[in-house]
């Protein structure tokens, strides 16, 4: 009942920020949208702030928590970026409404949260860094790779993804996926293990 109580405010606010942004939505708004009490949406959060935060710290803890899963698997660092790519593209159709709150509306997040969000940004860049040096060092990837343009020609090219996925599209959102690890793998691998 607490949970379901959260996620009703949560998707009342995702619908309301998307539509009128952080500043054109009230409290009480929310909390009509959501059916719900005052005292309610002030249980879960303690302001309009903390609940942007949350928004934006559950997609970004989700893919985080992947990311770190995936790497922590004794399998070829070409087997895990695969892994870690996989759900990193899919957080784009699970939490879309949140990552279009969050790139519409991140710049009204308290220092405190974002440096939170930008903490756990830095932890999955570092994995993913990680994982392709490892990849450089056993001969997997080639030795030429520049470790971070690497990783943010990654970073750069999923995180666009919010700019343009639909869920009516063409492709689904593993068939997209499945699309950027092969044109990342084919730009990673070493000729030996193409």
């Amino acid at each position: 009942m607490e949970t379901e109580l959260r996620e009703r405010i949560i998707n009342a606010s995702l619908v309301l920020f998307e539509r009128h942004g952080f500043h054109g939505v009230t409290v009480n708004q929310i909390v009509e949208t959501a059916g719900i009490s005052k005292g309610g949406f002030y249980h879960h959060f303690s302001s309009k702030d903390e609940l942007l935060f949350v928004i934006h710290d559950i997609f970004i803890t989700y893919v985080l928590e992947r990311a770190a899963s995936s790497n922590q698997q004794s399998l070829p660092p070409a087997t895990r970026l695969r892994s870690i790519i996989k759900d990193f593209v899919s957080v784009f159709d699970i939490y879309k409404a949140h990552l279009t709150v969050f790139y519409q509306e991140s710049i009204y997040l308290k220092p405190e949260h974002e440096e939170i969000v930008k903490r756990k940004r830095q932890q999955f860049k570092g994995i993913i860094q990680s994982v392709i040096r490892e990849g450089v060092d056993t001969g997997e990837f080639r030795k030429d790779l520049s470790i971070e343009i690497t990783t943010m020609a990654i970073l750069g090219m999923v995180n666009w993804t919010y700019k343009w996925y639909q869920r009516s599209g063409e492709k689904s959102i593993e068939e997209i996926a499945d699309y950027y690890i092969d044109l990342i793998l084919h730009a990673v691998l070493s000729d030996s293990t193409k």
